[in-house]
């Protein structure tokens, strides 16, 4: 772990979505050299889902010996950021360092993200961020210290970033190209930089995409707290960056990296946004069956059923269905698998018992997956996780994302038949 200078003594850290995850990491961190923590964050009463709130994130900042001001901020309202903004400069005294963490996600392809979904995106990591940036500004230059960080990616234009996700990864883009133009506009005045992990970070976000079991395969929030705190003690003129937690640690002198992970010695997830040269991503789509988007697609004849791998995971798991798992279920999902015993298949989760086949279903499917044979079989016997299958571009899923994810439960059981 990255050890606590005492640097940001007196500091006053605006930091949005502060409430739970990285964002608390982050004020955790900052608090420890007794900073003063603006929590700009919506959740005032408990969620019934995710634990904490701006007032239980403000008791643990001043237990490690910090300031905290709980904001109730919806980033997506100007006023109430603005009032927020007012409050820390009359408590404070002004702002030293703003961090924009408030955050949308839905990893959904176009047809299938309601409207609804694309402005809440585009409202808070897009408006928001420029909203928050514009009212703290004004006080940030009057500041010695004056950094703007960005919880966003580095700008990658493989096309293989927005295929699955295009509103999603536009909306956290746009995060990052503010660094670009802020990181100009206020030179010398004003460092803005972007900050990424380099592998997944568990958080409440991750638990809800990734499902049970996915925390072995991420890191702690505190790499992400440890590299903020590193980019927080460089000059104005560290600016225009998009650093990767793990690069920026290197550079001051961490080695052990075991000491971040959940689980140490447990492969991890890498993180969207980040790939090899294109030509690599290139072959490695090509390998589990998928066509970049800058090659010529050859139609592939409809491979005919055989018995095999394929055939067999489906006859395990139709004996282990259940009216009990269609009930908790209540979906149904088609497989698009290329390869050797490929074809279309089906897993009917919603009509009684269940039934699975080679085909289409009797009903529209809730859930389209695609992936070659080898890596349909290894996911269903536990040897790939779908989470790490999907962000690395073996599975390509279109439908209903959250009945995606209640599928890697059915999975689970059928582990130790497979």
């Amino acid at each position: 772990m990255l050890p606590n200078t005492g640097r940001l003594a007196g500091c006053t850290v605006f930091i949005t979505g502060a409430s739970r995850g990285i964002g608390k990491a982050i004020a955790l961190k900052a608090a420890k050299d007794g900073a003063n923590i603006v929590i700009a964050a919506k959740t005032a009463q408990p969620h019934p889902k995710l634990l904490g709130t701006i007032y239980t994130a403000a008791e643990e900042i001043e237990a490690v010996g910090g300031k905290a001001l709980p904001c109730i901020v919806d980033v997506r309202d100007e006023q109430q950021i603005s009032d927020a903004v007012q409050k820390a400069v009359k408590k404070f005294g002004g702002i030293d360092i703003l961090v924009n963490n408030a955050s949308a996600i839905s990893l959904t392809n176009t047809l299938d993200t309601p409207t609804k979904r694309v402005d809440l995106m585009m409202n808070v990591n897009t408006r928001g961020t420029y909203l928050t940036s514009k009212a703290c500004i004004p006080y940030l230059k009057k500041s010695k210290v004056a950094h703007i960080l960005n919880i966003s990616p580095p700008l990658n234009l493989n096309p293989v970033w927005f295929k699955e996700h295009c509103a999603y990864t536009i909306a956290k883009y746009g995060m990052s190209m503010y660094v670009l133009g802020m990181a100009e506009e206020f030179k010398g005045e004003i460092a803005v930089n972007a900050l990424w992990p380099k592998t997944a970070i568990h958080t409440a976000a991750m638990e809800m995409l990734g499902g049970p079991g996915i925390e072995s395969q991420c890191r702690k929030v505190d790499i992400i707290a440890d590299a903020a705190y590193s980019i927080f003690q460089k000059p104005k003129s560290f600016t225009g960056n998009f650093v990767i937690d793990e690069n920026i640690l290197k550079a001051e002198g961490i080695q052990n990296f075991d000491i971040y992970a959940i689980k140490p010695g447990h492969p991890l997830q890498p993180d969207f946004f980040l790939d090899e040269y294109p030509e690599a991503v290139s072959k490695k789509m090509e390998s589990t069956g998928a066509v970049p988007e800058f090659k010529e697609e050859k139609p592939q004849p409809q491979p005919k059923p055989r018995s095999g791998a394929v055939e067999k995971t489906f006859r395990i798991v139709k004996d282990s269905l259940s009216d009990d798992i269609v009930k908790a279920t209540q979906a149904i999902y088609l497989f698009e698998l290329s390869g050797e015993d490929g074809g279309t298949w089906f897993l009917d989760l919603k009509s009684k018992g269940g039934n699975v086949g080679y085909g289409e279903p009797s009903d529209q499917a809730d859930v389209v997956m695609s992936m070659s044979t080898d890596d349909f079989v290894k996911m269903f016997s536990g040897k790939l996780k779908p989470t790490m299958a999907f962000m690395s571009g073996k599975l390509k899923i279109k439908g209903n994302m959250a009945l995606a994810i209640k599928l890697e439960k059915l999975m689970n059981q059928m582990n130790a038949r497979l």
